[in-house]
């Protein structure tokens, strides 16, 4: 019992350090931390720890690859040409403007992951904003809330979508058959509630003339191979592969590719990747780890498949709800792991599987601990000199969350 305390005790410490960042320090740190006391005292044996950090290869292949691909794209421009396209097209409305970039945040994120919209993007909307003498809070806010909002569209979306279903996510087809229409709800729900919530900073006009910067062949390489990226990890879902070694190739290959062009070093592009999301990522699932030793998750998956199989659909209702708010306390990722040991005996029925995927991506909506994307846009902010305290944030994910998760989850389970 004592064990259990302490297990708890140092996730629950770890959970609020990742919250507050006690002197300004990396969020990876308070994981990093958090797991070699339970390895140092013993709690988690040193072999569990590393089977624990093991599980996790496919997700830092994912994640690898992705950073790769889209630190070659800012590095090439091709996200400040986007930025600075939309702001154009805007033709001085800020109302133009703010639908533009929700579109091409929903793009990024289905194409290339949440992780990459809130790395990227977010400099070149803060860029192109200011360009245009527009307030770019409402603006850069749509970059945290769609990489979450759009994180289930595709299994590549999402490196959360590989933990759930533990690297070998459905057929395409199958895929979307679950997935898309409450995708596309709760897209629109998210839409909806941030254009109202941003409504009077929206006001007046922003600048109509704003320079486009030419797209380089390095940039439009870029894109391409983004693109054969993201085919690539089709043909791998389709084919039953798990995505994280095709993806970690796909970014070698591209980055390879294009800076062999230009016979270019790669440590510009190496030293912009953001490596202290690893380190947390297996931070998180050596706590996982400590968690399962108590005893409780395995109680959790007793209890959520015996109602499963009396009432299916009520029990996905709860528990999709259920993990959407956990996420903000623990980080999804780990949630992840839970609800994939939740799922175990109800595999033959994708309904409580389904529930819970969506609860994994769209719950973080809620709060800034939720995701490691929304972690890393508080970085990309803060390295614009922009500030979201996690006040301001819940505030704000109080309101958005909890309809697009009603919608989506009624997507889903009302058919």
């Amino acid at each position: 019992m004592a064990a259990n305390i302490a297990i708890w005790s140092i996730s629950a410490l770890a959970a609020l350090a990742i919250l507050v960042r006690p002197w300004r320090s990396s969020e990876a740190v308070w994981a990093v931390a958090a797991a070699l006391v339970l390895v140092a005292s013993s709690l988690v044996p040193w072999r569990e720890a590393a089977a624990a950090v093991a599980q996790g290869t496919d997700v830092y292949l994912f994640l690898l690859g992705m950073m790769l691909l889209a630190e070659l794209a800012r590095v090439e421009g091709l996200f400040d040409w986007l930025a600075a396209l939309a702001t154009r097209s805007a033709r001085g409305s800020p109302h133009r403007l703010f639908v533009l970039i929700y579109l091409v945040g929903t793009v990024v994120t289905v194409l290339l992951s949440n992780d990459a919209t809130a790395v990227v993007l977010t400099p070149a909307v803060y860029a192109a904003t200011r360009s245009a003498r527009a307030e770019p809070l409402p603006f850069l806010l749509i970059c945290a809330f769609i990489a979450n909002a759009a994180s289930f569209v595709l299994p590549i979306s999402n490196p959360a979508n590989l933990v759930v279903f533990d690297g070998h996510v459905p057929p395409l087809d199958q895929w979307l058959a679950r997935f898309l229409l409450p995708s596309v709800a709760s897209i629109i729900a998210t839409f909806t509630v941030l254009r109202v919530s941003q409504r009077r900073a929206l006001r007046g006009a922003i600048a109509a003339q704003v320079a486009v910067p030419r797209l380089t062949v390095g940039g439009r390489l870029a894109a391409a191979g983004i693109a054969g990226t993201a085919a690539v990890l089709l043909a791998a879902n389709a084919t039953g592969h798990s995505l994280g070694a095709p993806t970690f190739a796909a970014g070698i290959v591209t980055v390879v590719l294009v800076l062999s062009r230009d016979r270019r070093s790669p440590w510009s592009i190496v030293r912009g990747v953001h490596w202290q999301v690893l380190p947390l990522v297996a931070g998180l699932f050596v706590l996982v780890a400590g968690l399962q030793r108590t005893g409780v998750l395995r109680a959790m998956s007793a209890a959520v498949n015996a109602h499963a199989h009396a009432t299916l659909h009520e029990t996905a209702w709860g528990a999709g709800a259920i993990v959407a708010f956990a996420a903000n306390a623990l980080n999804n990722l780990p949630v992840a792991l839970i609800a994939r040991y939740t799922t175990v005996d109800t595999s033959t029925d994708p309904t409580l599987g389904t529930a819970l995927l969506i609860g994994v991506d769209l719950g973080p909506n809620l709060a800034v601990t939720g995701s490691l994307a929304t972690i890393l846009w508080l970085s990309a902010l803060r390295r614009e000199g922009q500030q979201v305290s996690a006040a301001t944030f819940l505030r704000l994910g109080i309101l958005l969350m909890p309809p697009a998760l009603l919608l989506a989850l009624a997507s889903a389970l009302l058919r």
